[in-house]
């Protein structure tokens, strides 16, 4: 699907912390701001720890209560305001993939229950046949059998039962889709599986998506634009090939010095970049600004200029 210049979700200088005004108090998200627009596929990556899923959750308005300042958008809406019916709209219209599909499945129900849940809920359909029309229907846009309807999920192999939790989350027909590190709990050899799939039903569904993972060299491949998280801060933001092979903030690059190779001659030869994360912590202001069209860094004055001196794409 061709990406819209119409943003679909913004945050606007977000901040959240968890047990504030207490002694365990942890700042969570730390003034963030980006933008998605339709149809592209945003990719936050970042070791773990870094506030990915609670920027994820947040958008899905799972932490209202943690939220300090700062707004999330979502078509021009403030998240946080909306309220009665148009709160069950939202929820509709977005919708998460979580990252354990066996503990997000539950065992006690049958695969067609737990897909059909959302259309239940919401009386979207008005009998049991249009029910199995519409189970039978997502179980073919994912890749599954029709017989696979009445079986329970101890009976699928992981890459299945995460076919399953993609299946759930397009129950409702959403517009967005939070996939929370979909493929982190997959074997190697099914993780592009998943990915390809996740495209293919991104173009027939025209769906936008936030693409959470820890793994930037996958994040590279399915994203259009990404975003690197640390610390509850976004660093670095701009498009995947840029980010991927230009990248400009130190801890990126260090990201990127941690892949392995799969040569074993390059492997030996790859030096990991050692970030020192005190840089974040010398008391200077930093905000996000443009290095190169459309690549912003989180810098202060001194230390952009620096970049777009040494920087070429």
């Amino acid at each position: 699907m061709a990406t819209s210049e119409k943003v679909l979700v913004e945050l606007k200088n977000l901040n959240l912390t968890f047990n504030k005004g207490r002694k365990n108090a942890n700042k969570a998200i730390n003034n963030v701001s980006f933008q998605i627009h339709e149809g592209e596929t945003f990719g936050l990556v970042g070791e773990s720890g870094s506030g990915k899923t609670t920027i994820g959750r947040a958008i899905l308005k799972l932490y209202d209560r943690d939220i300090e300042s700062g707004e999330i958008l979502f078509d021009g809406k403030d998240v946080q305001k909306i309220k009665g019916q148009e709160l069950k709209d939202f929820r509709s219209k977005a919708q998460m993939i979580f990252q354990d599909p066996q503990a997000s499945l539950n065992g006690r129900m049958k695969i067609k229950d737990i897909i059909a849940e959302g259309l239940d809920v919401n009386h979207l359909v008005s009998s049991p046949e249009e029910r199995d029309a519409r189970v039978l229907e997502l179980l073919r846009l994912v890749g599954l059998n029709d017989d696979h309807m009445t079986r329970y999920p101890h009976e699928f192999s992981g890459g299945q039962r995460q076919r399953i939790g993609i299946a759930r989350a397009l129950a409702m027909k959403p517009r967005f889709i939070v996939a929370d590190e979909p493929i982190s709990a997959l074997d190697v050899s099914i993780q592009a599986q998943v990915v390809n799939l996740l495209k293919d039903i991104q173009d027939k569904e025209n769906l936008t998506y936030l693409f959470i993972a820890h793994d930037l060299s996958m994040v590279k491949y399915i994203s259009d634009r990404i975003g690197v998280m640390h610390w509850g801060k976004i660093l670095e933001v701009g498009n995947s090939e840029a980010v991927y092979n230009h990248p400009i903030h130190p801890y990126t690059k260090s990201l990127l010095s941690s892949i392995p190779a799969p040569d074993p001659i390059s492997e030996r030869q790859r030096t990991p970049i050692v970030y020192n994360p005190e840089i974040e912590q010398d008391g200077q202001v930093r905000e996000m600004r443009e290095i190169v069209s459309d690549h912003f860094v989180f810098s202060t004055e001194s230390e952009a200029l620096e970049y777009k001196k040494t920087t070429t794409l």
